[in-house]
């Protein structure tokens, strides 16, 4: 097993390797910034006798390997790079894009992804859905000239995130797959209104801490541990809560990024993709209605040994009120 020290360490290095790369003013420095953040959380997945953890972690490195060695070709390939970015041409531009998407697991690039998330620690996926994608998606915000590439993998990832869900019973699989078709939001984002992806992915990574934090709390790891590891009507609003809230249901928090991306491409006219986007949020939604259903529709008895403590009640009381923010928000504006 890694020591806390050791831990605490790689920690600290992905998230500085992350900043160099949101910090960095050129190209070569964003791709060190890259392997470092790589290397740096090849030792987070480390678990103590367990051989899919060594696998997960070859096979992830081996795709940000390769995912490196293409953005750094098409670095060293046009040699007018150090002098202006803008004489990038559209053939580099489209290839860093490529190897972004590959990076953060965007469709049609998406079977490590899933691969290694169900492999993975809740803690450890939170991290992979959340935090590694954050660089490749300021490098994807800065070759936003491409339009037409990063709209094709957009509604590719929507697409494939909200069909690949629909027949899985793993919650880690369902999990990656519903990241997937947040990522295709959140690349629509970058084309049009560029501040707005950022907003998506911080409110998004706060839906998914809640998440994963109770996932691994309760040892939840497929669809029919739902039922039996929630034990109090508590524990069951709050899951009901937190699912249709990543859904993006109004009138929880998890719409109103959704509401800014319509925005934005409302404004822009893009009346296809916003169909496309708002179809496959639905197919999502009817995934998480379906981890939902045997917690409305089933009744348990509670036994006084599986009453929890104290502390889990004020992380639900939290997440209630986090989630219940944007009608309290909206009453206070219009008051």
């Amino acid at each position: 097993m890694m020591k806390i020290s050791t831990k605490l360490m790689m920690l600290s290095t992905t998230i500085m390797s992350t900043l160099l790369v949101l910090s960095s003013e050129n190209w070569f420095s964003m791709w060190m910034g890259l392997e470092i953040n790589m290397l740096s959380f090849i030792p987070l997945m480390e678990e103590s006798k367990n051989l899919m953890s060594s696998e997960s972690k070859m096979i992830y490195f081996i795709i940000q390997s390769m995912a490196s060695m293409m953005f750094l070709f098409m670095i060293m390939m046009n040699p007018l790079i150090m002098i202006n970015e803008n004489m990038i041409n559209y053939l580099s531009m489209s290839m860093i894009i490529l190897s972004m998407s590959m990076k953060i697991g965007m469709a049609p690039m998406h079977l490590w992804f899933i691969n290694i998330m169900k492999k993975l620690k809740w803690n450890n996926c939170m991290l992979l859905m959340t935090w590694q994608s954050i660089a490749p998606l300021y490098i994807m915000s800065n070759t936003s000239n491409n339009i037409f590439m990063i709209n094709t993998l957009a509604i590719m990832s929507a697409l494939i995130g909200a069909i690949g869900g629909i027949n899985q019973t793993s919650m880690k699989k369902i999990m990656a797959y519903s990241s997937i078709n947040h990522l295709g939001w959140i690349t629509t984002c970058i084309i049009y209104n560029n501040e707005t992806w950022m907003k998506y992915l911080i409110i998004y990574s706060l839906m998914i801490l809640i998440l994963t934090n109770s996932f691994e709390k309760k040892s939840i790891n497929f669809i029919n541990q739902m039922n039996i590891n929630m034990k109090t009507k508590t524990e069951k609003l709050m899951f009901i809560v937190m699912m249709l809230s990543l859904g993006g249901l109004p009138p929880f928090l998890g719409f109103l990024p959704k509401w800014l991306v319509i925005q934005s491409l409302i404004n822009n006219e893009c009346k296809m993709t916003i169909m496309i986007l708002m179809m496959t949020s639905m197919i999502t939604l009817f995934y998480y209605m379906r981890m939902i259903m045997p917690i409305i529709m089933m009744n348990n008895y509670i036994n006084k040994w599986n009453m929890k403590s104290k502390n889990m009640k004020i992380m639900y009381m939290l997440n209630m009120m986090i989630n219940m923010m944007l009608p309290i928000t909206m009453i206070i504006s219009m008051m």
